[in-house]
């Protein structure tokens, strides 16, 4: 019986121990001068002392000094959860959170570099990673080293999103699109022992859709066509290479003047700025040609980038970002627009009336460069959808 109460003793202890952690380090002074603290040891069960030796530093009244201050340092990292052993077993889950967070911005910037990575998406991860920094800052938040990283802190910060800072389930979720990246960035180089994000997922409230925009209605268009005329052609130029070359807002970035032929009225999209890395030529239609020749932008250099500043030819390249900060900024404000009317809506609403308009669907599929039909066939209005007029009057040997 003394046995087994000796044994539930130590058991007790044990479970003591690892919620205690660690006690006060000790300053000691006699035939040798060090700092002494005591961890507990997962991998042992137990407590042990490390000491930190103080003899290289000269005199009495120094080495108490130099101690005073360590043992200061020592505390504040034993508050923040740090522990000798366990350091030493997996030194880098004891890496900075912090220093952890600009080695994975510098990583971010060295893909966009290398052309691994968009710019697009390089903008929307560095922002996420921004606001969980901000998170971190703000609410005071027990986040110094990256083991502290757990699933308990990825279900604060999508509370933090989704709840304090009252955004939409579609926002919480990109934002878990997002951690579950950056998880995967922590756990591949052993930043944090596994993947706390693994049991998170998306949630699909009933009646969510899968996009967020809507397809443009006639008088809406007509009424921004009236408004840009007035206030500002060049965008509206990007506006109609979106809605008629169906040309991505990325893609866009990267034009030049050069890329046009009036001749044939075609786009030349070179491959490494297209989204499948594929060359392609698309056809220009009159609208848009007009437009570009009435603004003068054939009498700009091959060379110059057609939306450069101000959305005018030039030398620099600007960031796709120039055309939704305008459209959001200016266009949606100035007509009150929906916020589901967004400037990508535009090349939805292109295809879906070329479609409306009886265009061949697989023109609209070429000039879309989609990769198949059944893409382009998403966009195709329901109620155009009629029976087809070719296997009516049908009749097979059966």
């Amino acid at each position: 019986m003394m046995a087994k109460k000796n044994f539930v003793c130590h058991e007790k202890r044990q479970s003591i121990n690892e919620i205690v952690g660690w006690k006060p380090p000790v300053f000691h002074q006699a035939s040798e001068c060090y700092v002494s603290l005591s961890a507990f040891d997962p991998a042992r069960g137990t407590f042990r002392v490390k000491k930190f030796m103080l003899d290289h530093v000269k005199g009495k009244r120094l080495q108490r000094q130099y101690g005073e201050a360590l043992i200061k340092r020592l505390t504040e990292k034993l508050m923040q959860g740090w522990n000798p052993w366990i350091e030493l077993a997996h030194p880098m889950e004891y890496t900075a959170f912090d220093e952890v967070c600009e080695r994975y911005r510098e990583y971010l910037l060295k893909l966009l570099k290398e052309g691994h990575m968009r710019e697009e998406t390089v903008a929307s991860y560095t922002s996420r990673l921004k606001m969980l920094e901000n998170w971190k800052v703000r609410e005071k938040v027990n986040l110094f080293y990256t083991y502290q990283f757990d699933k308990q802190m990825v279900s604060r910060f999508l509370d933090y999103v989704f709840i304090d800072r009252n955004n939409t389930m579609r926002t919480r979720n990109n934002y878990l699109l997002w951690v579950k990246v950056f998880c995967k960035y922590l756990t591949e180089r052993g930043y944090v022992p596994s993947d706390p994000s693994a049991m998170f997922h998306n949630v699909n409230p009933k009646g969510m859709k899968g996009k967020d925009r809507d397809v443009i209605p006639d008088d809406v268009l007509q009424e921004l066509h009236d408004w840009l005329t007035e206030h500002n052609r060049h965008f509206l130029l990007a506006c109609y290479i979106l809605h008629y070359c169906l040309v991505r807002p990325h893609e866009m970035s990267f034009l030049k003047v050069g890329d046009f032929s009036v001749k044939r009225q075609t786009l030349f999209l070179h491959g490494d700025t297209t989204k499948n890395h594929n060359d392609a030529v698309i056809t220009v239609p009159n609208q848009v040609l007009r437009l570009m020749i009435d603004l003068g932008v054939f009498k700009c250099p091959g060379g110059y980038y057609l939306f450069s500043n101000g959305f005018m030819p030039g030398r620099e390249r600007c960031s796709e970002k120039q055309f939704r900060d305008y459209w959001t900024r200016h266009v949606r404000k100035s007509l009150n627009l929906s916020d589901r009317y967004k400037f990508y809506s535009l090349k939805d609403t292109g295809i879906t009336n070329m479609l409306r308009a009886n265009t061949d669907i697989l023109t609209v599929r070429d000039q879309a460069r989609h990769s198949s039909i059944l893409i382009t066939d998403i966009y195709t209005p329901k109620d155009i959808k009629d029976a087809n007029r070719l296997l009516l009057e049908y009749k097979g040997v059966l």
